[in-house]
């Protein structure tokens, strides 16, 4: 999922540079033409002027200039391409940057809360586990208790009942012993 949001958001971002690239040749184009119809009319009119009097020499040095001036406009032209070549690269690799720190951010606040919840659902666990000890324990606790009164009252009562059986067997003896004598 990050890679196809990463990927995405590239795709964008190329859409979009290729969206200014294309403007900024439209303009330059727009520029260049402007410049040549500007220069190809007053380069006509100074010919015009001047071809009669200054003859081959100047026309020479007008060429050497308008060279160089071409020149000076290509080299311009290349460096403000340059840097805005540059400016983008810059723009895309801090949106990349930006992109990544915040799946990043994304990411380990998910990985904390899983953090929290398994936290959470373990402290439930131990303090249900810690329950379930301390009934079993007290169901074994009452069990014993039980059996254990339970004995003591079955010996109280076979002590009683022995008690009960001599004076019984005392009665019948004193009984049998008036009814001899």
């Amino acid at each position: 999922a990050k890679r196809q949001q990463l990927l995405g958001a590239w795709r964008c971002w190329l859409v979009y540079a290729g969206v200014q690239r294309t403007k900024r040749g439209m303009q330059s184009v727009a520029a260049a033409f402007r410049e040549r119809s500007s220069l190809r009319s007053s380069w006509a009119v100074w010919r015009r002027r001047h071809q009669s009097s200054a003859g081959r020499r100047t026309n020479i040095l007008a060429l050497q200039h308008w060279a160089q001036s071409l020149q000076f406009r290509a080299w311009l032209q290349w460096q403000e391409l340059y840097l805005c070549s540059q400016n983008e690269k810059q723009k895309e690799a801090r949106a990349i940057t930006h992109h990544q720190q915040r799946e990043l951010r994304r990411c380990m606040e998910a990985w904390l809360g899983y953090i929290n919840l398994h936290r959470a659902k373990k402290h439930q666990n131990e303090l249900a586990r810690e329950h379930q000890r301390s009934r079993t324990l007290q169901r074994c606790f009452s069990d014993w208790w039980l059996s254990w009164e339970c004995r003591r009252r079955m010996r109280a009562h076979l002590k009683g009942t022995d008690k009960l059986a001599g004076r019984i067997a005392l009665w019948r003896g004193s009984a049998c012993w008036k009814h001899c004598i």
